[in-house]
């Protein structure tokens, strides 16, 4: 195994690098995202924890591709906003097997507690399905509803997430949560049926706060021109908290600026107030709904 740190752009395009990490095999990259263009950026892996997680390794050492993230949620620096969620797939899990039950009682859980129920908690909701929770969790997990740690429990269900994050909401129960990102973050008033829910967040090129308020049916931005864009990056390192979406504190922000190296520069893609909040009610308002 050889390891390459990669600097520039050009370096970047001479490797076929497409975001950090870049996982090459034989000199082929397995998770490419077609079109996907040279960077230095974050990618990102939304199964992992900023890398191809071990099941995706062995399937590309087995030769077997995995599936294409047609989408680009693959990597920081391309359009990460996907109206549906998983590469057109949705967000909501089938009722077979037990798992819209499963998911659904993770995700009120969040809700009702801000943080991810202990899978104990799920045997009853399992067993209706006859299998156990351990089952009907790791299934979830494989196909990408929510995310475990490496000791089974729930790490992630978007757009929920029970480790803390640059993203904490206050619902209008009392209750305070973290999201996954900005995007996931938008959608939790729909996941709740229009339950008011003020974000407390910070734009992390320049660490200014951003709020976002959900009052009844209406939406109100603090700063007012403060916009949706896909994650921060710098040319000497990876980006803190990378995620699929964050702030930007207002449009200007989101260029790129000059001067040294170490300079943070934002890059990616900027979606209006109105899009970013659509694509959350799309993504994640059917959630919690039978059918």
């Amino acid at each position: 195994m050889e390891f390459v740190e990669v600097r520039e752009e050009a370096e970047a395009a001479r490797w076929g690098m497409t975001g950090s990490p870049t996982v090459l095999l034989d000199g082929i990259d397995p998770f490419a995202v077609a079109g996907a263009p040279a960077s230095v950026s974050c990618r990102l892996y939304r199964d992992a924890d900023g890398a191809p997680s071990i099941r995706a390794l062995r399937q590309a050492l087995a030769g077997i591709n995995p599936a294409p993230a047609a989408d680009g949620l693959e990597f920081c620096e391309a359009e990460l906003l996907d109206p549906i969620g998983r590469a057109g797939c949705g967000r909501k899990a089938p009722a077979e097997r037990g798992l819209r039950a499963g998911h659904q009682a993770v995700l009120r859980y969040f809700a009702t507690h801000g943080t991810a129920p202990d899978p104990t908690a799920l045997e009853p909701v399992a067993a209706r399905a006859g299998r156990t929770a351990a089952d009907v969790l790791a299934e979830l997990d494989r196909e990408d509803f929510l995310t475990l740690d490496e000791a089974g429990r729930v790490r992630a269900a978007y757009p929920f997430s029970a480790v803390e994050t640059r993203h904490r909401m206050r619902l209008a129960s009392g209750v305070e949560v973290w999201s996954m990102c900005a995007v996931d973050a938008l959608g939790v008033s729909a996941v709740l049926g229009g339950q008011d829910v003020r974000i407390s967040s910070s734009a992390p090129v320049n660490g200014k706060p951003v709020t976002v308020t959900f009052t009844g049916g209406t939406t109100l931005w603090q700063p007012a021109d403060a916009v949706v864009s896909s994650a921060a990056a710098t040319a000497t390192g990876p980006p803190p908290q990378c995620a699929a979406t964050r702030w930007s504190s207002s449009p200007a922000e989101h260029r790129p600026s000059s001067g040294s190296r170490r300079t943070a520069r934002s890059g990616g893609q900027v979606v209006s107030q109105d899009r970013a909040v659509q694509i959350g009610q799309q993504t994640f308002g059917p959630l919690l709904q039978d059918s």
